[in-house]
């Protein structure tokens, strides 16, 4: 087993595809401290892992503070002995467009998304570099981070700003020999469960069935597991020249995503005025301009949620 003898901390593991990481992570062999808001959840999930041949311990936190981070890490140095990987996966939603969204909104999603990530990754990295060890730290990102959705103003900042520390960590942390990635999972969840372009998707899951073909070869989209095999490989000796990326996991799909660069560029003399920008803006750049959001495919007719429904009437 690749990770035998290493030590990992996966924040929300609970359940969902943090408890899927963690048991993937324990299958090649690492011993995994699980981390959730709920004592029954989070006892269950060690509980699965040890039935499943690992080894687990608990921390029962909210994630964000500089307090929980410093919990999580002692726990697994007292626990199993050292630490060397971490994958920062906990957070929470509360989408509402931007007009509806509240203070409160905002700051709960970041705090844990983007302050959690950031203090746990902190811990973590004065542990590896105190302890000469070259760590794994493993982000989790979002398509809505790299893209943007309606309705989520708080998780697309949370999940950009990951993305960005990521490759910030990548420079800081080379030369203490410690990796910084970003996973970008597609994957059905309790959030996309409720999203009527996947529902056939999700519905074979939850029967037990392998996803229509469509949504895995086509978008990308399967199941928690599909990501954890690029967790346990990022974790790995194997990925020791892989730093600062954002990798995208999703059914059949693999994939590398660019850093942002520019789509056109243009030059003159003496800079760029008002007047001159209203003459040639357009132009230069109306045909380069560049798309928001995720744009799906067109679902074929079998895979319409309004087909499904009429299969069960």
């Amino acid at each position: 087993m690749s990770l035998t003898g290493k030590v990992a901390i996966v924040t929300g593991s609970g359940r969902g595809l943090g408890l899927a990481y963690a048991r993937e992570l324990a299958r090649e062999g690492a011993a995994v401290v699980i981390n959730d808001v709920d004592a029954e959840v989070a006892g269950e999930a060690v509980r699965t892992i040890e039935a499943d041949g690992g080894r687990a311990a608990a921390v029962v936190a909210p994630v964000g503070s500089t307090e929980a981070a410093k919990q999580l890490v002692k726990a697994a140095v007292t626990e199993f002995g050292r630490l060397d990987i971490l994958v920062t996966n906990a957070g929470i939603l509360r989408d509402k467009s931007l007009l509806k969204m509240t203070d409160e909104d905002f700051d709960l999603v970041i705090n844990v998304h983007l302050r959690g990530t950031f203090t746990c990754a902190r811990e973590a990295f004065g542990y590896f570099k105190e302890n000469g060890i070259g760590g794994r730290i493993i982000a989790i990102g979002s398509p809505t981070g790299q893209r943007g959705n309606f309705g989520q103003t708080n998780y697309a900042a949370a999940k950009a700003g990951i993305v960005g520390m990521v490759r910030t960590w990548a420079l800081e942390m080379k030369k203490a020999g410690v990796t910084a990635n970003a996973v970008i999972p597609v994957a059905a969840t309790a959030m996309t469960k409720t999203i009527p372009y996947f529902r056939k998707a999700v519905e074979a899951d939850e029967r037990g069935e392998a996803m229509p073909h469509f949504f895995r070869h086509e978008l990308g989209f399967g199941t928690a597991d599909d990501v954890s095999g690029l967790i346990a490989f990022l974790a790995s000796d194997e990925a020791a020249g892989i730093t600062g990326q954002a990798i995208g996991a999703g059914g059949d799909r693999l994939q590398l995503w660019t850093h942002p660069e520019a789509a056109a560029t243009e030059y003159r003399e003496g800079g760029w005025g008002y007047q001159e920008l209203v003459e040639n803006f357009g132009p230069l750049f109306g045909d380069k301009l560049q798309s928001v959001g995720e744009e799906f495919l067109p679902l074929p007719a079998e895979l319409q949620p309004e087909a499904a429904a009429a299969q069960v009437r």
